[in-house]
């Protein structure tokens, strides 16, 4: 059974800066690409973030890039999300993803976990 689980979630000031992981688990999780995804109140989900097998290409969305990092470590089966300078609007429910490809929809998907930015 496959599950991924994140965590790291928060409140912070704008300005602030957090750390998501994500917790892979009854995969291969080398063999897939990692994404993270956010869906804010009365919005539609978005893409935020992906990160290929080993770790060589990522891709961000226009919103987030040169704030936010996405990483991996295949040895611990865990992906990451470092988020920086954060804006009220990053304020929404963080979801990571896991896809054999780079999507665009991703076969396996994370609870989500909750970040909020005051300003």
């Amino acid at each position: 059974q496959v599950q991924l689980v994140e965590s790291g979630g928060g409140s912070v000031q704008a300005g602030g800066s957090l750390r998501l992981s994500c917790a892979a688990s009854g995969l291969h999780f080398s063999s897939y690409v990692m994404a993270w995804f956010r869906q804010a109140p009365a919005k539609e989900r978005e893409f935020v973030a992906a990160i290929s097998w080993s770790g060589g290409s990522t891709y961000y969305a226009d919103s987030v890039q040169g704030r936010i990092t996405i990483s991996r470590d295949n040895a611990k089966n865990t992906v990451y999300l470092q988020m920086d300078s954060l804006k009220p609007e990053d304020t929404a429910v963080y979801y990571c993803a896991a896809d054999p490809n780079r999507g665009p929809l991703y076969k396996y998907w994370g609870q989500g976990t909750q970040v909020t930015v005051s300003s």
